[in-house]
């Protein structure tokens, strides 16, 4: 896989690790390329070694957190690596320090912020099977199976919800009138 192009105006990142589930990184990398067009998505991960997705699915990372062009904000979707990844201190040190950035993250993925302490006074949505160890990352509340924003956070459920994370996060981005088009385009209303 060859890079992707540069392109002029504003990049999301979205973190991928071996495990990580097709459909949720597939909606947001949807969403953003409707919205932003080509390039505007950079998977990005400590190497650029191929990873195996939950499905069993190839990919190789668009690029490595040290060339990542300064990103406009993060989508991190979950998948059954979730947890090993989020032991990853190279990956934990990227998302504090872009703690600032408007971020959606889905199901599992929620685990990745949560090690980073980005969750630590925030109210979260999530899968309702995570809600115990979502109390584990100090935030003000937790509300299981349920889409929640808390400012520049959008956290969802596992699944077709991280939908609603990507479409959060474009909006900050590129726009409501660009989110909209993209959930038209999606069929979702």
């Amino acid at each position: 896989m060859t890079e992707p192009p540069a392109v002029e105006g504003p990049v999301v990142a979205l973190p991928v690790y071996a495990g990580v589930s097709e459909l949720e990184l597939g909606i947001m990398v949807a969403v953003c390329r409707l919205c932003g067009g080509e390039g505007r998505v950079r998977t990005v991960s400590r190497s650029r070694a191929s990873i195996v997705t939950a499905g069993g699915l190839v990919s190789t990372p668009h690029v490595l957190y040290a060339a990542l062009p300064e990103p406009a904000a993060l989508l991190i979707p979950g998948g059954p690596g979730a947890a090993k990844a989020a032991r990853d201190p190279l990956l934990r040190e990227f998302l504090a320090g872009h703690a600032a950035l408007p971020t959606g993250a889905s199901g599992s993925g929620l685990l990745l912020p949560g090690a980073a302490g980005t969750l630590a006074g925030r109210v979260v949505g999530g899968p309702a099977d995570l809600a115990d160890t979502l109390w584990g990352y100090s935030p003000a509340d937790v509300r299981p199976g349920e889409v929640v924003t808390d400012g520049l956070l959008t956290t969802t459920p596992s699944g077709l919800p991280a939908l609603h994370a990507a479409l959060a996060v474009a909006a900050h981005v590129w726009g409501e009138a660009a989110a909209r088009e993209a959930a038209d385009r999606l069929g979702h209303t």
